[in-house]
Protein backbone atom coordinates (compact mmCIF):
# COMPACT_ATOMS: atom_id res chain seq x y z
CA UNK A 1 0.00 0.00 0.00
CA UNK A 2 1.19 3.18 -1.13
CA UNK A 3 2.47 6.10 1.43
CA UNK A 4 0.03 9.50 1.17
CA UNK A 5 1.94 12.71 0.57
CA UNK A 6 1.23 13.77 4.56
CA UNK A 7 2.96 10.20 5.52
CA UNK A 8 5.92 10.82 3.12
CA UNK A 9 6.18 14.47 4.77
CA UNK A 10 6.47 12.85 8.14
CA UNK A 11 9.64 11.04 6.99
CA UNK A 12 11.04 13.68 5.05
CA UNK A 13 10.87 16.65 7.70
CA UNK A 14 11.89 14.17 10.04
CA UNK A 15 15.17 13.67 8.12
CA UNK A 16 15.76 16.99 7.83
CA UNK A 17 15.36 17.89 11.42
CA UNK A 18 18.54 14.91 12.08
CA UNK A 19 20.37 15.27 9.28
CA UNK A 20 19.79 19.09 8.03
CA UNK A 21 19.90 17.83 3.98
CA UNK A 22 18.04 14.89 2.20
CA UNK A 23 18.78 13.26 -0.93
CA UNK A 24 16.23 12.40 -3.38
CA UNK A 25 17.54 8.67 -3.96
CA UNK A 26 17.68 7.68 -0.55
CA UNK A 27 14.31 9.01 0.43
CA UNK A 28 13.13 7.28 -2.48
CA UNK A 29 14.47 3.97 -1.32
CA UNK A 30 13.37 4.76 2.36
CA UNK A 31 10.04 5.05 1.45
CA UNK A 32 9.67 2.87 -1.40
CA UNK A 33 8.43 5.35 -4.09
CA UNK A 34 10.09 6.79 -7.76
CA UNK A 35 12.49 9.72 -7.81
CA UNK A 36 10.05 11.64 -9.84
CA UNK A 37 7.83 11.19 -6.70
CA UNK A 38 9.86 12.54 -4.30
CA UNK A 39 10.99 15.23 -6.49
CA UNK A 40 7.18 15.94 -6.64
CA UNK A 41 6.92 16.08 -2.74
CA UNK A 42 10.00 18.41 -2.46
CA UNK A 43 8.30 20.86 -5.04
CA UNK A 44 5.40 20.95 -2.45
CA UNK A 45 7.44 21.16 0.36
CA UNK A 46 9.65 24.09 -1.16
CA UNK A 47 6.46 26.19 -2.13
CA UNK A 48 5.19 25.95 1.57
CA UNK A 49 8.41 27.24 3.07
CA UNK A 50 9.71 24.04 4.60
CA UNK A 51 12.99 23.45 2.62
CA UNK A 52 14.69 24.53 -0.20
CA UNK A 53 15.50 22.16 -3.30
CA UNK A 54 19.30 21.74 -3.91
CA UNK A 55 20.91 19.60 -6.78
CA UNK A 56 19.95 15.82 -5.81
CA UNK A 57 18.10 16.70 -3.11
CA UNK A 58 17.18 19.52 -0.17
CA UNK A 59 18.11 21.48 2.91
CA UNK A 60 16.42 22.62 5.37
CA UNK A 61 15.11 26.08 5.40
CA UNK A 62 16.69 28.07 8.53
CA UNK A 63 14.18 30.70 9.16
CA UNK A 64 10.67 31.82 8.12
CA UNK A 65 10.58 35.54 8.06
CA UNK A 66 7.05 35.50 6.26
CA UNK A 67 3.69 34.74 7.20
CA UNK A 68 0.73 34.77 5.19
CA UNK A 69 -1.86 37.12 5.94
CA UNK A 70 -4.78 35.86 8.45
CA UNK A 71 -7.94 35.27 6.17
CA UNK A 72 -5.00 32.29 4.12
CA UNK A 73 -4.09 31.00 7.12
CA UNK A 74 -7.73 29.85 7.89
CA UNK A 75 -7.95 27.83 4.85
CA UNK A 76 -4.73 25.69 5.71
CA UNK A 77 -5.29 22.92 7.68
CA UNK A 78 -8.45 23.05 8.94
CA UNK A 79 -9.20 19.87 10.06
CA UNK A 80 -5.95 19.97 12.52
CA UNK A 81 -6.45 23.18 13.91
CA UNK A 82 -10.31 22.01 14.97
CA UNK A 83 -8.96 18.60 16.34
CA UNK A 84 -5.67 20.90 17.96
CA UNK A 85 -8.62 23.16 18.95
CA UNK A 86 -11.34 20.42 21.20
CA UNK A 87 -8.33 18.87 23.08
CA UNK A 88 -7.26 22.30 24.22
CA UNK A 89 -10.56 23.50 24.81
CA UNK A 90 -11.19 19.76 26.87
CA UNK A 91 -8.37 21.34 29.71
CA UNK A 92 -11.25 24.40 30.46
CA UNK A 93 -12.03 24.05 33.33
CA UNK A 94 -15.34 25.40 34.72
CA UNK A 95 -14.30 28.75 36.66
CA UNK A 96 -11.26 29.00 34.89
CA UNK A 97 -9.57 32.53 33.56
CA UNK A 98 -7.95 31.62 30.28
CA UNK A 99 -5.76 33.65 28.06
CA UNK A 100 -6.04 33.33 23.93
CA UNK A 101 -3.58 34.90 21.92
CA UNK A 102 -3.82 35.38 17.86
CA UNK A 103 -3.63 33.62 15.19
CA UNK A 104 -6.11 31.11 13.46
CA UNK A 105 -5.32 28.02 15.46
CA UNK A 106 -6.27 29.67 18.19
CA UNK A 107 -9.30 30.51 17.03
CA UNK A 108 -10.88 27.65 16.48
CA UNK A 109 -11.22 27.16 20.31
CA UNK A 110 -14.33 29.45 20.67
CA UNK A 111 -16.83 27.13 19.83
CA UNK A 112 -15.65 24.52 21.92
CA UNK A 113 -16.16 26.15 24.58
CA UNK A 114 -19.72 27.57 24.37
CA UNK A 115 -20.91 24.91 27.03
CA UNK A 116 -18.16 25.75 29.21
CA UNK A 117 -19.09 27.37 33.08
CA UNK A 118 -18.08 30.72 34.66
CA UNK A 119 -15.11 31.29 32.16
CA UNK A 120 -13.64 34.71 32.33
CA UNK A 121 -12.01 34.79 28.63
CA UNK A 122 -9.02 37.39 27.71
CA UNK A 123 -7.99 37.75 24.11
CA UNK A 124 -5.90 40.01 21.78
CA UNK A 125 -7.05 38.74 18.89
CA UNK A 126 -9.93 40.55 16.97
CA UNK A 127 -10.93 37.23 15.62
CA UNK A 128 -11.37 35.48 18.68
CA UNK A 129 -13.21 38.50 20.86
CA UNK A 130 -15.56 38.78 17.62
CA UNK A 131 -16.15 34.95 17.88
CA UNK A 132 -16.60 34.73 21.24
CA UNK A 133 -19.52 37.30 21.43
CA UNK A 134 -21.27 35.02 19.19
CA UNK A 135 -21.08 31.90 21.00
CA UNK A 136 -19.39 32.30 24.00
CA UNK A 137 -21.88 32.72 27.35
CA UNK A 138 -18.72 33.31 30.01
CA UNK A 139 -17.25 37.10 30.82
CA UNK A 140 -15.07 38.36 27.53
CA UNK A 141 -11.92 41.17 28.39
CA UNK A 142 -10.73 42.27 24.84
CA UNK A 143 -7.02 43.45 25.19
CA UNK A 144 -7.04 46.90 23.52
CA UNK A 145 -3.74 48.56 21.73
CA UNK A 146 -2.55 49.37 18.56
CA UNK A 147 -3.84 46.94 15.32
CA UNK A 148 -1.58 45.36 13.44
CA UNK A 149 -4.12 44.69 10.25
CA UNK A 150 -2.58 41.81 8.33
CA UNK A 151 -2.90 39.23 11.49
CA UNK A 152 -6.02 41.02 13.12
CA UNK A 153 -4.79 41.19 17.03
CA UNK A 154 -3.11 44.12 19.16
CA UNK A 155 0.02 44.90 20.12
CA UNK A 156 2.54 47.52 21.87
CA UNK A 157 2.65 48.92 25.09
CA UNK A 158 -0.58 49.54 26.06
CA UNK A 159 -1.77 46.08 25.27
CA UNK A 160 1.41 44.60 27.71
CA UNK A 161 0.23 47.39 30.41
CA UNK A 162 -3.50 46.32 30.23
CA UNK A 163 -2.09 42.01 31.01
CA UNK A 164 0.20 43.44 33.73
CA UNK A 165 -2.97 43.79 35.57
CA UNK A 166 -4.54 40.53 34.88
CA UNK A 167 -3.80 37.17 35.85
CA UNK A 168 -5.27 33.79 34.14
CA UNK A 169 -4.99 30.19 35.19
CA UNK A 170 -4.33 28.55 31.38
CA UNK A 171 -2.95 30.43 28.05
CA UNK A 172 -3.24 29.24 24.81
CA UNK A 173 -0.50 30.21 22.80
CA UNK A 174 -0.11 29.52 18.90
CA UNK A 175 3.30 28.43 18.00
CA UNK A 176 4.90 30.09 14.36
CA UNK A 177 7.97 27.35 15.04
CA UNK A 178 9.27 24.92 16.96
CA UNK A 179 13.11 23.95 16.73
CA UNK A 180 15.51 22.21 19.07
CA UNK A 181 17.50 25.24 18.85
CA UNK A 182 15.86 27.89 18.35
CA UNK A 183 13.12 27.31 20.56
CA UNK A 184 9.63 28.30 20.18
CA UNK A 185 9.31 31.50 18.05
CA UNK A 186 6.58 33.73 15.70
CA UNK A 187 6.74 35.68 12.70
CA UNK A 188 6.98 39.23 14.33
CA UNK A 189 8.17 40.86 17.39
CA UNK A 190 5.38 42.21 18.10
CA UNK A 191 3.04 39.03 18.17
CA UNK A 192 5.90 37.41 20.10
CA UNK A 193 6.39 40.22 22.80
CA UNK A 194 2.85 40.08 23.20
CA UNK A 195 2.82 35.94 23.66
CA UNK A 196 5.37 36.34 26.08
CA UNK A 197 3.69 39.10 28.20
CA UNK A 198 0.69 36.28 28.28
CA UNK A 199 3.01 33.31 29.18
CA UNK A 200 4.12 35.50 32.22
CA UNK A 201 0.73 36.19 33.95
CA UNK A 202 -0.91 33.05 33.16
CA UNK A 203 0.22 30.08 35.75
CA UNK A 204 -0.02 27.12 33.21
CA UNK A 205 1.10 27.76 29.38
CA UNK A 206 -0.47 25.61 26.51
CA UNK A 207 0.81 25.83 23.24
CA UNK A 208 -0.91 24.87 20.21
CA UNK A 209 0.98 24.01 16.73
CA UNK A 210 -0.05 21.61 14.16
CA UNK A 211 2.46 19.29 12.45
CA UNK A 212 3.87 21.39 10.12
CA UNK A 213 5.25 23.74 12.88
CA UNK A 214 8.18 21.18 14.02
CA UNK A 215 11.39 21.46 13.20
CA UNK A 216 10.97 25.40 11.84
CA UNK A 217 12.11 28.33 12.74
CA UNK A 218 10.30 31.92 12.61
CA UNK A 219 12.40 34.95 12.88
CA UNK A 220 11.23 36.42 16.46
CA UNK A 221 12.05 34.30 19.38
CA UNK A 222 8.86 33.79 21.75
CA UNK A 223 10.28 31.28 24.53
CA UNK A 224 12.42 28.40 25.15
CA UNK A 225 10.92 24.50 24.38
CA UNK A 226 10.95 23.70 28.50
CA UNK A 227 9.01 27.00 29.10
CA UNK A 228 5.98 25.32 27.72
CA UNK A 229 3.83 23.71 30.48
CA UNK A 230 2.36 21.54 27.35
CA UNK A 231 2.06 21.46 23.36
CA UNK A 232 -0.94 20.26 22.06
CA UNK A 233 -0.58 19.02 17.83
CA UNK A 234 -2.47 17.12 15.57
CA UNK A 235 -1.78 12.85 14.50
CA UNK A 236 0.63 13.99 12.24
CA UNK A 237 3.06 14.98 14.43
CA UNK A 238 6.67 13.43 13.32
CA UNK A 239 7.84 10.64 15.21
CA UNK A 240 11.16 12.20 15.94
CA UNK A 241 9.74 15.52 18.16
CA UNK A 242 7.54 12.98 20.06
CA UNK A 243 10.83 11.87 21.30
CA UNK A 244 12.54 15.18 21.31
CA UNK A 245 9.76 16.32 24.13
CA UNK A 246 9.30 13.30 26.07
CA UNK A 247 13.36 13.78 26.64
CA UNK A 248 12.35 17.38 27.43
CA UNK A 249 9.88 16.34 30.11
CA UNK A 250 7.44 18.32 28.01
CA UNK A 251 4.39 17.21 28.28
CA UNK A 252 2.85 16.38 24.21
CA UNK A 253 -1.29 15.61 23.91
CA UNK A 254 -1.57 14.72 20.35
CA UNK A 255 -5.58 15.26 19.49
CA UNK A 256 -7.88 12.85 17.99
CA UNK A 257 -8.60 14.05 14.66
CA UNK A 258 -12.21 15.08 13.95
Amino acid sequence: MSLSFEERKTTIMESLEKEEKVQVRVLANMLQVSDETIRRDLDRLEKEGYLKKVYGGAVKTKIHSWELPFDEKTMINQREKQAICRAAASLVEDGDIIMIGNGTTPLEMVPFLADKKDITLITHSVPVMLGAMDVFKGRVIFIGGEIEKNQKYTSGPLSERMLELLRANKAFICAGGISTLNGITDYDISGSSISRKMMERAEEVIILADHTKFGKTTFAHMCSLTDASRIITDQYCPKEWKHILAEKDIDLLIADEI
